[in-house]
């Protein structure tokens, strides 16, 4: 019989790992992409590597886990680091993303304004830089903590090898009941927690909604342009949304520029050479540190190895990356589907409030509930008859919906609000020159929220993997069954974390990581640099 008390401690218990992460994500992405944002050395290392570890599933932190967590810390206190870094590891990257596209994408007349007000780096950070990032952020809080709990329930709950660590939460408590075969007690479970995830992403979405209308460029409501035939003055153009823009920074000025005397003006230039250069110190040393902890990481795995195992492990590079190759082949398939959701039902929410106040919650809701938690059940119930249809192809159709339901919400929200936060200019156009849905989306709206469709989908197509990682070998998945795809370089990984192959492991992630280093310099930094020089729709608005 479930205990309902122990049920909803359990579920307080995960949550609150959970928010902990996304604190920590949102306080460290502020001041990582304010640094990446004015030292090109770090930037370069720091895109670099959030591209990596974003893409690199989380039982590859499992080895790092279990070396300084549960070895060096150990107890029951490092087991709980080692699930609070886990889960860490699966939610900050977007929101570090998201950050840094933000402060990447801010129009240079707002940085001309703070330059003119001769803000320091605190009063850049308050006034501009952290209030701008506010709407990415709030874009990416609902997906994050729909990550955060799709990750929590196997980070709860991990092993390597034949040793298995846990802390008691919601995802062990779930475990606990789908291992016993007690489905009525896991379900009921599963009820009390979409309680929690419903009302969480009910308030998420409302701060995302507050977000836009209080930290967006000129978003007043849509339908709100026209009245009677008439252009309403205080919802057009420029005026407003040059006013709106320099009043929010010009509130807190407390000295124009224009009072200042030249002698207080040339120290104050003199001190901005004189942090210039500790800047660029600040930005080369932590990208260096960051890369010499990595090297004696590496070097100390790799000389805990035998010379012949490596031998061997090297060898078999070649059948590594066409087990690579099928997976992009997926990760590119998730990412399409991903889209194609995304701009279809993103703009009909968008542009339809009561269908925006019942739909976004009802996905909301399903993107928040932990998909390792509840997809057994759903395999369980729907094996017989998928299999009947697709045969030979079932555990690749389990798979890509794994990878599918883990990650559309990415690009989804990011559309959604980027749609949501289009300066009232460009639908005053749409309007006024009847565009029809293929010429919005052409001329207006995919263009418009380019920037929010990079970040989005790059968070998409890193994050597959983590659905890729946990399907592509998944072992007495329900009733004895194991879901297991025929070739992958995520059932590699699997299969040799499952066996305690800790050397085998870091090697496919060093081949993966390698390679999403090129994907990143290839296409993740090209398109957030055309997003940065042609794609800002709020730069549109002052040059008009």
């Amino acid at each position: 019989m479930l205990d309902l008390g122990v049920t909803l401690f359990a579920i307080l218990l995960t949550l609150s790992r959970v928010f902990i992460t996304i604190i920590l994500s949102i306080v460290t992405g502020w001041f990582l992409a304010y640094v990446a944002i004015k030292n090109k050395t770090f930037e370069n290392v720091y895109i670099s590597l959030s591209e990596i570890l974003e893409s690199v599933p989380v039982i590859s932190f499992f080895p790092v886990v279990l070396i300084f967590f549960v070895l060096v810390i150990g107890g029951q206190l490092g087991i709980q680091l080692a699930v609070i870094f886990l889960v860490f590891t699966a939610v900050v990257w977007n929101i570090w993303m998201g950050i840094y596209q933000a402060f990447k994408t801010i129009p240079e007349n707002l940085l001309e304004v703070s330059e003119n007000y001769r803000f320091g780096f605190l009063g850049k950070m308050a006034r501009l830089y952290i209030p701008y990032s506010i709407p990415r952020i709030s874009a990416n809080l609902v997906p994050s903590f729909a990550d955060a709990l799709f990750y929590i329930t196997v980070s709860e709950v991990f092993s390597i090898g034949t040793k298995v660590f846990q802390v008691f939460g919601i995802g062990t408590l779930i475990a606990d009941f789908t291992a016993e075969g007690d489905y009525t007690d896991a379900l009921y479970a599963l009820g009390i927690l979409a309680v929690f995830t419903t009302l969480i992403t009910f308030l998420l979405r409302e701060y995302a909604e507050y977000s836009v209308q209080k930290y967006g460029l000129d978003t007043e409501e849509r339908e709100s342009f026209l009245k009677r035939g008439r252009i309403r003055v205080r919802y057009t153009a420029r005026l407003y949304s040059a006013k709106s823009a320099v009043s929010r920074l010009s509130k807190y000025l407390t000295k124009p520029p224009y009072f200042i005397s030249r002698r207080e003006r040339d120290k104050e230039d003199h001190e901005k050479r004189k942090i210039k250069l500790p800047n660029k110190i600040i930005g080369r040393g932590i990208g260096i540190a960051i890369l010499v902890i990595l090297s004696y990481l590496t070097y100390t795995v790799v000389s805990s190895v035998s010379p012949s195992t490596w031998s061997y492990i090297i060898s078999t590079t070649p059948f590594d990356l066409v087990n690579l190759a099928y997976d992009y082949a997926r990760v590119a398939f998730i990412a399409l589907l991903s889209f194609l959701f995304a701009v279809f039902l993103g703009y009909y929410f968008a542009t339809r409030p009561i269908a925006d106040r019942i739909g976004v919650p009802i996905i909301q809701s399903i993107a928040a509930f932990p998909a390792p938690a509840y997809f057994p059940l759903l395999y369980g119930f729907t094996y017989s008859y998928v299999s009947s249809v697709l045969g030979p192809f079932t555990n690749e159709f389990y798979v890509i919906l794994l990878g599918f339901v883990s990650t559309f919400y990415y690009i989804f929200y990011s559309f959604w609000l980027g749609v949501k936060n289009l300066p009232s200019e460009y639908w005053e156009i749409m309007k006024n020159y009847k565009m029809g849905f293929r010429t919005k989306m052409r001329r207006v709206l995919l263009p418009g929220t380019f920037p929010y469709i990079v970040a989005g989908l790059s968070s998409t197509i890193n994050s597959a993997w983590g659905g890729l990682a946990i399907g592509e070998y998944w072992p007495d998945i329900f009733a004895g069954h194991t879901l297991e795809v025929k070739i992958g370089l995520m059932k590699a990984i699997a299969l040799a974390d499952n066996q305690g192959d800790l050397a085998l492991v870091g090697w496919l992630s060093l081949i993966f990581a390698i390679v999403v280093v090129i994907y990143s310099i290839l296409f993740t930094r090209r398109m957030m640099d055309l997003a940065r020089e042609k794609y800002v729709a709020e730069e549109g608005v002052y040059a008009a």
